[in-house]
């Protein structure tokens, strides 16, 4: 998608500004192109040079390494769509089985067959997997015994935390060594400060239904992250790394204009809120200014940036929004990518990678066997390696230069694998402020901030700061996000269509969420 000058506006047109040039708003872009076709004149404009935000695909030992994300769950049928529409199904890489361990106590263990967000199935695998106390597992044994009262006084909670949910059923060896890794893990948040309703809703439902969580597990069909289904697998990649999907996206762009290299530091309405309300008109666009002094006129603007910097970009013309946004709290983490000579890995280790407690202490939130999960990675002569830093809270690393970061968590990984030697190569990406909270209180958040927006008619947000954080979840925001602007095109009258296309209220339906 080169860059290109603006063509001359036809009197049928509507201009849509989208902000972000990551995963969710290409996707938007590439929707509302899909939809509208030369009805829609579409910018785009992008802080950064590269486009694809927190997808980097960097080579690593002559291999293409995802240092952000590094799977996309085709599961949810508008990611697994994306992929066919673009052209890349020929490129799907699906992972290896054997599936992830939790580094607890020194060793090393598998974890229970059927658990779901750090919930255990049943009781059995619970202690196959010697990841609890004699102790720690009669208290999760006692879920089964404990009256139903004593759920529903959690459960009925508008919103309550994981940790409220399950700590009280399975007690605190559950949580701590099961729960918190997994689901704290993928939120790079804690637990007990993360929505139950917002990261883990099929939990609070079973909490909100069932006298017993395990007695709920046992109800619901097994299905294990990763593992093939009917259907094909849960999730997959790209032989190019996810990088491609950028590629690929940007290649069918053809008709959008991008700015690369340019902020947006602020949008206001042409016309004030409180003009538009008494004139009975619904929108007359917005002026977008960008740090270069340029200036974009647009019927409609989407901010797909993270929500700190949205609420910077909305400060001035709508504070209320700008300060709702700007109370969404984010996790400092980062990706540490280490090489090694496949002497120096352990033969006798399986499956695709751990898991580390916060209990435990160490940096590590968790690690990837590259080369073992993924086939296209597997090479006789190195093993790539890459190790997650960094939760909601934990910010010890963050004054550390690269090489010491690079050496406590080399030291860290040998301790968990028994790896000898040094690495290769070694490569580290630092994501400030890289992943939204879904803190208590998301939920309500949302509808505080689908209100403010009914102020800002023509203004959409979208992205991983709302809706779900994996990129399946951000692809199908944007697409509801693309459609809400389409379907707003339609019902708009011609009287309020003068100087620019009026865009009802900002939409808010239910998401995909991913595990």
């Amino acid at each position: 998608m080169p860059e290109q000058a603006a063509s001359q506006l036809r009197a049928d047109q509507t201009r849509v500004t989208i902000v972000g040039a990551g995963i969710s708003g290409l996707t938007t872009a590439y929707y509302l192109q899909r939809r509208l076709g030369d009805e829609v004149q579409i910018t785009v404009v992008e802080g950064a040079e590269r486009l694809g935000g927190k997808i980097s695909t960097r080579t690593v030992a002559g291999h293409p390494l995802d240092t952000g994300p590094d799977a996309l769950m085709v599961r949810a049928p508008v990611a697994a769509a994306l992929i066919e529409d673009l052209g890349l199904a020929g490129r799907v890489v699906a992972p290896n089985g054997g599936g992830a361990r939790i580094w607890s106590r020194g060793r090393l263990r598998s974890l229970p067959e059927g658990t779901m967000f750090g919930v255990p199935g049943g009781l059995l695998p619970l202690v196959r997997s010697r990841l609890l106390s004699p102790l720690g597992l009669a208290r999760a044994a006692f879920d089964l015994v404990l009256p139903r009262s004593r759920n529903r006084a959690v459960s009925g909670q508008a919103d309550p935390s994981i940790g409220e949910l399950v700590r009280r059923r399975m007690g605190a060896q559950v949580f701590n060594r099961l729960v918190e890794p997994l689901l704290g893990g993928f939120h790079a948040g804690r637990a007990d400060l993360l929505s139950a309703q917002s990261t883990a809703p099929d939990i609070a439902t079973l909490a909100r239904t069932h006298r017993s969580l395990y007695l709920g597990m046992r109800r619901r069909p097994k299905r294990a992250a990763g593992v093939a289904t009917p259907s094909g697998p849960m999730l997959v990649t790209l032989n190019s790394g996810l990088g491609g999907l950028v590629d690929a996206l940007e290649a069918h762009l053809t008709d959008a204009t991008v700015r690369r290299g340019s902020s947006v530091t602020a949008i206001t309405p042409a016309v004030t809120p409180a003009v538009t309300r008494a004139a009975g008109v619904r929108s007359h666009g917005y002026r977008v200014d960008l740090d270069d002094g340029s200036v974009i006129g647009a019927d409609v603007v989407v901010l797909a940036t993270p929500a700190f910097a949205s609420a910077t970009i909305v400060a001035a013309a709508a504070p209320q929004l700008g300060a709702l946004l700007g109370g969404i709290e984010y996790a400092n983490v980062a990706t540490v990518v280490l090489a090694y000579p496949r002497s120096a890995f352990p033969s006798d280790l399986v499956g695709t990678g751990f898991l580390v407690p916060p209990e435990e202490g160490r940096l590590i939130v968790g690690c990837t066997w590259s080369s073992l999960k993924w086939p296209h990675l597997a090479d006789d002569n190195v093993v790539l390696v890459r190790c997650m830093v960094g939760r909601h809270g934990d910010n010890r690393w963050l004054t550390m230069k690269d090489p010491t970061l690079v050496r406590r968590v080399r030291d860290e990984v040998h301790d968990a694998m028994g790896l000898v030697g040094k690495p290769l190569e070694q490569f580290v990406q630092r994501w400030a402020h890289g992943m939204p909270q879904y803190l208590v209180g998301h939920e309500a958040r949302l509808d505080e901030l689908t209100e403010a927006l009914t102020e800002l008619p023509g203004l959409f947000l979208t992205g991983s700061a709302y809706r779900g954080v994996g990129l399946a979840s951000c692809i199908a925001d944007a697409e509801r996000t693309a459609d809400a602007i389409v379907a707003a095109r339609s019902t708009a009258s011609a009287p309020e269509c003068a100087g620019g296309l009026a865009v009802g209220r900002n939409l808010r339906v239910p998401a995909h969420r991913e595990e």
